[in-house]
């Protein structure tokens, strides 16, 4: 059924009122900017016709309402873009390299129609002006087509490859393509399939900058994968804040952290807890050549990021412990694992520093009638420990990724679940693409969600909400389970065992504050450089 037109007419009049003069300035515009570039050294331009909103909005009829030459058949839609292609390439002359950037299905309610993108990509591929198209998907204008300009990791990898073959096959230029290619052996098997020439890899040269380097040498073992979480790269970017990666916060530091000096007296270090803040303290330490134990008092290393892991769609989590681990036994670090590191151990080992990053355990306020109802934490039921019955409540006091990621897990399980949130919506301290494909799918699944809410009551049967604004209450009836996302509390016994011990004691991670693996990683980095 057709979109009532109103709903564009903001972007309608924008494309239907600009006076051609103007337009011709914008056109001018483009091609100075491939010209400075030129200018610049750069060997190549891209025109961004996808993402640059105002040439896709020309290609869209939904959008262009204009009467005069650039509107109406898709010959006169595509005007605009062409002059920009030509004015481009008389900026730049014939040898240097311009391409083009284009969203094949920008996925969003009125976006363009991928059959006259697929036109537009055959026409402007063998008219000259093109030396290369640059295939991804998306488009910024709305909510469902931004979600896949940065696609989260809940998205599969390489999906965007058959839209890149379809439009090779239409023109004789090379055909790049983007979009949650996160390994080079995916990127082989794109190329090797003939579905592209080249690959676009942005977020995993962040993750790892020596990628290419790595795969080339053939050490792909020791490339560190990005697993598109998007929480340090397009998260800090749209914060206003020099970009990163949580697995290698050395990047966006790199005048900081990047060189590893060489201590100028090996020391032996023991690390406690073997989650993310501790494997990259331990790594970095004995980069450095300090002589480190790393004491983990589980069966396996990860901490938290194994049940992250377990979640629908963030199977890719656990690569940070695979990635983190990998990095230890590079450096030589000693794991011991189903061992606590406690203070005679440490003085056993005649440690000269410990680095505490022992995590935390869920934290759970008070709840008035707690005792006669049914009520577990997110970690029980990421462990199979509780059994939840057909109708859940998830309190979720943090509106983060625990409480998507349990909901959709309920959901998926069979129950009828609410969502209820603290904050003013499901996912408010996540990344924006992160936080709207889930919510898409939490809405696909039936689960009810109710933002600006917190837990204060219970009993056998009913969840007893507060608005936590207008204070009235909100009663939940028929309930077999409360599953509490409350955050979480720190786990610092070492740290004050340590007050009267003579060596240096450093904390990182959780255990000093609980907060995100970004936090943990990070000052697990600074540890292992101050030690």
């Amino acid at each position: 059924m057709p979109r009532p037109r109103a709903r564009h007419r903001a972007t309608h009049n924008i494309s239907r009122a600009l006076p051609l003069s103007l337009l011709r300035e914008y056109v001018e515009a483009y091609g100075s900017a491939a010209g400075r570039m030129k200018a610049a050294g750069m060997d190549g331009v891209e025109i961004l016709a996808s993402h640059a909103l105002l040439p896709a909005q020309f290609l869209n009829p939904n959008l262009n309402w204009r009467t005069d030459a650039y509107g109406g058949s898709l010959e006169n839609r595509m005007r605009f873009l062409r002059e920009i292609v030509a004015s481009a390439r008389d900026h730049v002359g014939s040898e240097t390299v311009v391409g083009m950037r284009i969203s094949a299905d920008e996925l969003q309610d009125g976006g363009n129609d991928p059959d006259e993108i697929m036109e537009v990509c055959r026409l402007l591929g063998n008219e000259g002006g093109l030396d290369y198209l640059n295939v991804i998907a998306g488009s910024m204008v709305g909510l469902s087509g931004g979600i896949h300009v940065v696609p989260p990791m809940n998205i599969e990898a390489g999906y965007l490859a058959p839209h890149a073959e379809a439009i090779k096959k239409l023109v004789p230029i090379p055909i790049f393509v983007a979009g949650r290619i996160n390994q080079p052996q995916e990127a082989e098997r794109i190329l090797a399939a003939g579905q592209a020439d080249m690959i676009g890899m942005t977020r995993a040269q962040i993750a790892d900058p020596e990628m290419a380097n790595k795969a080339r040498e053939g050490r792909i073992d020791d490339i560190r994968a990005c697993i598109a979480c998007n929480q340090a790269c397009i998260g800090h970017m749209q914060m206003g804040i020099g970009i990163s990666c949580i697995q290698r916060p050395e990047t966006g530091r790199e005048l900081d952290y990047e060189a590893k000096p060489r201590v100028a007296a090996a020391r032996t270090v023991v690390v406690a807890g073997g989650g993310p803040a501790g494997m990259k303290a331990a790594a970095v330490a004995a980069e450095r050549g300090h002589r480190v134990i790393l004491c983990e008092a589980s069966k396996r290393l990860g901490g938290q990021a194994l049940l992250a892991q377990e979640l629908p769609g963030r199977a890719e989590f656990g690569g940070i412990v695979t990635n983190l681990a990998h990095e230890m036994d590079l450096h030589g670090v000693e794991v011991r694992l189903e061992t606590e590191a406690t203070l005679d151990l440490i003085k056993a080992e005649g440690a000269d520093a410990v680095v505490v990053a022992t995590g935390a355990l869920p934290w759970r306020p008070a709840i008035e009638g707690e005792e006669d109802a049914h009520i577990v934490n997110a970690w029980q039921v990421l462990q199979g420990e509780a059994n939840v019955g057909g109708r859940v409540v998830v309190a979720d006091w943090r509106c983060d990724w625990i409480g998507l990621g349990i909901a959709e897990r309920l959901a998926r399980d069979g129950c009828k679940v609410t969502l209820a949130v603290n904050g003013y919506m499901p996912g408010q301290m996540i990344q924006m693409y992160v936080r709207d494909r889930w919510v898409g799918d939490l809405n696909k699944l039936g689960v009810e969600m109710i933002p600006y809410t917190r837990l204060f009551g219970a009993d056998a049967s009913s969840a007893y909400l507060q608005h936590t604004t207008s204070g009235e209450p909100i009663i939940i009836e028929d309930v077999d389970t409360i599953v509490t996302t409350m955050g979480h509390q720190a786990v610092a016994g070492l740290a004050d065992a340590l007050d009267d011990w003579d060596g240096e004691v450093l904390m990182a991670g959780d255990c000093l504050s609980p907060r995100t693996c970004e936090e943990a990683v990070l000052e697990g980095l600074k540890a292992g450089f101050e030690v």
